[in-house]
This record gives structure tokens, C-alpha cells and sequence, in this order.
């Protein structure tokens, strides 16, 4: 393994370098897709022994999501996802193999799922059945709409939780049309959620010395994201949308686009205006106050539109940041990975090629000094570390820790 590029920076790298926050926990992973898997390898990322029980021959749905490849089960969504993580493969349906789940409960610190509800439970391994086998187990459910309710039964995914939790209906104007958001903000949201709710947990059971359960829904982290425009429209009957304030949007220049943020100032149409070399429009009387640049928005927007279609973005952000207006360029995202700031900040991370080429992975957004993140551990294979964990089980049963 190589070191990613990067200077200045602590934090980022491919060896485990340090003891990290959660060291000697055990996590038994019977997640798939990306919201249990981005909550796993948080876990993984920071120390936990994160054991990943796959189905056999098949494993996670995320090993063949995206069809034919070069690395086959371990293409790049599915190594996005599961660094830091050995992998196991189980027959659930059999007696042996769920005996093999039993045993290392026993033991387990976590356990995360995001079967629909009721699965586990059919299987055994519902949170009354493991902490009947150990009181000290924290038991983190992903749904999609939750554990009970109307929705209780209806197949969870993340545009669907952006369609049902009103995130899809809301855009810039109502003259434009509603679109999937292209990242998987719920499953991401969600994932970070089940994260938050195991370590609340781990903090929890110091003082208790029991475990619980921790419920999270792709449905319930949609509503979240929108706490500033649910409680405007609960508490004042007024729609918030960031996306239609009247001084900001995105603004196509003669060799890119620009986003503009015109907001957090005394008067910031009148620095627009001086940037853009247009007269003051905060002047006049249409556009004097928040208020009545709202009432005018498609005019004004018309108007910076046809300024900015005038020069390069280069031009226009020189001009933006020399008045203090927030502005910056509309990069790909193959830009932003190349992105000096990128770099310095540590958050590619390369690893041994394989077959398929490069392997490489955006790191851990959490920079700790005192406990910086690595892989230790590449993607795994499916069922990679069978005899090293069924070993383990068998020293278990024997009386000897793993």
C-alpha cells in the first residue's frame, strides 16, 4: 500500500499508525447496498472489528450492482464502502450457521442491520432474542420509513425517501422539473445517523453497563436535513427554500458556471452590482429590500445572468471575492477529486492495485489528531476471513477469548 498524496496535513493514511477510539469493539455487519455499509466502515474506519456476514456465492447486493467488472465482487461501489471490514459467509437457513451468528453474539459489542422489519426477528436474531444472550449488545436497525407505521412494510431506498419526505418537491422554481438528487444523500444521511446512535450507545452502556436499541430511517434523516424549512412551515406557514433566494444561484460563464451567494451582508445587492459593473440596483425601489428583490426575482436573476454569460468564471470570482460576495466555481466531481484542496486535505486513499487497476477511495472525512484514520484493512473478498473468524468462534466455545 502507498501513501495518497497529500502535505501539511495530519491524519490520512494507509497503516494503522495509532490506537484508535474504538478498539477492542465488536461489530457483527448484516448490512448491504450503502446506509449499513457507510455506517460500518465509520466504525471499521476508527477501530472497530467489523465482521461482515454475506450470503454465499452472492454476498452483498453492492458487489454486483453495477454489473460486468474488471474486480467482479469487489468493483468500486462496493469498495467505497467496506475498507476496514472482514467478510464471512453464512447460510442463514441453516441450523449450523446460525448457531455460528449465536456464538458470536455472545461476545458482540454491536449489532447493525438494514433488513426490512421483521427479518432478524424470523431469523433469531431480533433485539430481544441477542440481548436475552448478552445484555450488553447495542442492537442499530436501518429502515426505510421506520420500525412500525403505515409504511412499515413498503421496500426502503433513498430516492424513495427523497420522494416521500418532500426533499424531491422542493427546487429553485416551480418552472423547473422534479429530478432524483444523483448522490445517495439519504442512504449517506441515514448511515452517519446509525453511526451517531452507536457510539451515543457505547457512551451510554459506560455508565449502565447495558445495551439498547438504536431505530434510523432513511425517512426520518430526509426530515431532518430539512429542520430549517420544517420549522418555518410549522411555525409561520412560510416556505424556506435557499435554492430561490433572490441574489443567489448558478450562473453560466463563457467557459463554465459560477454559483453566487448574495447573503450574510448589510446590502448585498449593491456589491453584486458593483462586481458585475452594473448601476446600484439596490436603489431602486423594486429591488430596495429582501422582501422586494424576492417579489422580483426572475428580473433580477435575468439580469445577472446576461453579466455573467459575458466573461470567464476566472473573471467573475476575482470580481465576486474583491467585494466579499460568497461565489465559487461549478466543478465535476473528477475536478473536485483532483482539487489541490483535495490533496492537502488527505481524502484520497490508495491502495494495492488489483486486477481491475487502482484501487483507489475517498478517505474519512473525520480528521483526529490524536487517532487518524488508515486502512488497515483493504476491501475484503467474499468470505475472505471464514477460517480466521470460525477460529475464533471455536477458541470462544473453548473458554479463550477471540
Amino acid at each position: 500500500m502507498s501513501d495518497p498524496a497529500g502535505n501539511g496535513h495530519s491524519g490520512h493514511g494507509t497503516c494503522r499508525q495509532a490506537p484508535l477510539p474504538l478498539d477492542g469493539i465488536r461489530v457483527l455487519d448484516f448490512t448491504q447496498v450503502m446506509m449499513g455499509p457507510c455506517c460500518t466502515q465509520m466504525l471499521g474506519d476508527y477501530g472497530a472489528d467489523v465482521i461482515k456476514i454475506e450470503r454465499a456465492r452472492t454476498g452483498d447486493l453492492s458487489r454486483w450492482s453495477i454489473g460486468d467488472d474488471p474486480d467482479g465482487g469487489n468493483n468500486p461501489v462496493f469498495a467505497s464502502l467496506n475498507r476496514n471490514k472482514r467478510s464471512i459467509t453464512l447460510n442463514l437457513k441453516s441450523d449450523d450457521d446460525r448457531a455460528i451468528v449465536l456464538k458470536l453474539a455472545e461476545t458482540a459489542d454491536v449489532v447493525v442491520n438494514n433488513f426490512r422489519p421483521g427479518v432478524m426477528d424470523r431469523m433469531g436474531f431480533g433485539y430481544e432474542a441477542l440481548r436475552r444472550l448478552n445484555p450488553r449488545i447495542i442492537y442499530a436497525v436501518g429502515t426505510g420509513f421506520g420500525t412500525g407505521g403505515p409504511y412499515v412494510r413498503k421496500g426502503g431506498q433513498d430516492v424513495l425517501a427523497q420522494a416521500m419526505s418532500g426533499v424531491m418537491h422542493r427546487r429553485a422554481g416551480p418552472e423547473l422539473p422534479l429530478s432524483v438528487y444523483p448522490t445517495a444523500l439519504a442512504d449517506y444521511s441515514a448511515g452517519m445517523h446509525l453511526v451517531q446512535g452507536i457510539l451515543l450507545a457505547l457512551l451510554q452502556r459506560e455508565s449502565t453497563g447495558v445495551g439498547q436499541q438504536i431505530c434510523v430511517s432513511l425517512y426520518n434523516s430526509m426530515l431532518a436535513m430539512q429542520m430549517q424549512e420544517a420549522a418555518m412551515w410549522m411555525m409561520r406557514g412560510k416556505e424556506l427554500n435557499w435554492a430561490a433566494m433572490p441574489l443567489s444561484g448558478v450562473f453560466e460563464t463563457t467557459d463554465g458556471a459560477i454559483v453566487m451567494v448574495g447573503a450574510f451582508k448589510e446590502n448585498p445587492l449593491r456589491d453584486i452590482c458593483q462586481a458585475l459593473d452594473l448601476e446600484d440596483l439596490s436603489a431602486d425601489p423594486r429591488y430596495a429590500n429582501l422582501e422586494q428583490q424576492t417579489q422580483h426575482r426572475i428580473e433580477l436573476q435575468v439580469i445577472f445572468r446576461e453579466s455573467f454569460a459575458g466573461n470567464s468564471t476566472a473573471h467573475w470570482l476575482e470580481r465576486l471575492d474583491g467585494v466579499d460576495i460568497l461565489c465559487a466555481p461549478v466543478k465535476s466531481l473528477e475536478d473536485a477529486l483532483d482539487d489541490p484542496q483535495t490533496a492537502f486535505n488527505r481524502m484520497i486513499v490508495d491502495l494495492d492495485s488489483t486486477a481491475g487497476g487502482p484501487v483507489r477511495l475517498v478517505a474519512s472525512p473525520i480528521d483526529m489528531s490524536a487517532a487518524p484514520f488508515a486502512v488497515h484493512k483493504p476491501p475484503p473478498n467474499l468470505g475472505q476471513h471464514n477460517d480466521e473468524v470460525l477460529a475464533e468462534v471455536r477458541r470462544s466455545g473453548n473458554g479463550n477469548s477471540p
